[in-house]
């Protein structure tokens, strides 16, 4: 351990917007993005897990895109992450997150066993996701969907 005296720096955003289907949070993000980067969206790149909805907003500017396919593993965000941060890029947008979650509830629920300690099998792979994400060279933007409400009346 060592005692330093502080200094500022310029620290890299790690956000999340959440949102139902269809609600902005891919242009949104990509706008933001556009701002970090002073308008120079060739600095940007979205892993895409939404099946090729990072295109539909190409009229913006050319930014890269790194298609995901199943199985939405944490392991494989990782990877996608460390290959946009080996190509440079100031903002990684992560559309979306959701999948991955998603991914780890159905790896949780094929485990036999405690279900309560079986989480000890999920925890750290989840933990390792996020913590690429904070530990990043990069701006990062996540978005993740939430439920729609639904009302009977």
């Amino acid at each position: 351990m060592q005692l330093r005296q502080s200094e500022r720096k310029r620290a890299k955003i790690k956000m999340a917007l959440q949102g139902s289907a269809g609600s902005g949070k891919t242009y949104s993000s990509l706008l933001l993005a556009q701002g970090l980067t002073n308008g120079d969206l060739s600095k940007v790149a979205i892993i895409d897990t939404e099946n090729g909805s990072a295109d539909l907003y190409a009229h913006l500017g050319s930014y890269n895109v790194l298609s995901l396919q199943p199985p939405f593993t944490p392991e494989a965000y990782i990877k996608a992450i460390e290959i946009c941060e080996q190509a440079n890029m100031e903002v990684i947008i992560i559309d979306s997150i959701s999948h991955c979650w998603d991914e780890l509830l159905d790896f949780h629920s094929k485990l036999v066993g405690n279900s309560f300690t079986n989480w000890a099998k999920v925890t750290p792979r989840q933990k390792s996701f996020v913590d690429k994400i904070l530990q990043s060279s990069a701006h990062i933007i996540a978005t993740m969907r939430t439920k729609q409400d639904y009302v009977l009346n």
